[in-house]
């Protein structure tokens, strides 16, 4: 997925959310013939289905960030320790089960505890980097010192 980023930038509009919550019929179809992205009809209309709810969401929460940064995980539900072992054995959190729950709920589509796991890593929101990574105690201050809505 992540070498086919630039394919997926160029046919959501950067990411725009409101950009996708327009999307038509015909764009679906311009997406579902695009050979530079992962073209699973389902996985575009949801792409499109959650844009919507993302908006909706703004407006109830004022921000994503407010909403989203709410399901932090607790110090208690983080291991102690963070290495090779602990990464393969969870590839879902007590967190991103409830978060999961909470999207579905609000009508999101393809958004499972896995999936959301990976959203939560890619956001800063939790820290995995393995024990012993150079990058570990950079990325924690940096999770710590984000100023949350």
């Amino acid at each position: 997925v992540l070498r086919k980023r630039e394919a997926f930038r160029a046919a959501f509009c950067g990411f725009d959310f409101d950009k996708v919550a327009q999307f038509s019929e015909d764009d679906i179809e311009r997406c579902v013939a695009d050979a530079g992205i992962i073209r699973h009809r389902g996985k575009i209309v949801s792409t499109i289905n959650n844009a919507r709810r993302a908006i909706e969401m703004q407006d109830e929460f004022g921000s994503l960030a407010r909403f989203f940064w709410s399901y932090e995980p607790q110090p208690h539900e983080r291991p102690d320790v963070f290495d090779y072992a602990t990464l393969r054995a969870n590839p879902i959190t007590p967190a991103s089960t409830r978060l999961s729950k909470d999207l579905k709920k609000r009508g999101w589509t393809f958004v499972g505890p896995t999936t959301v796991y990976a959203f939560m890593q890619a956001m800063g929101m939790v820290n995995d980097h393995i024990e012993g990574c150079h990058c570990r105690p950079r990325i924690e201050t940096q999770r710590l010192e984000f100023v949350r809505p």
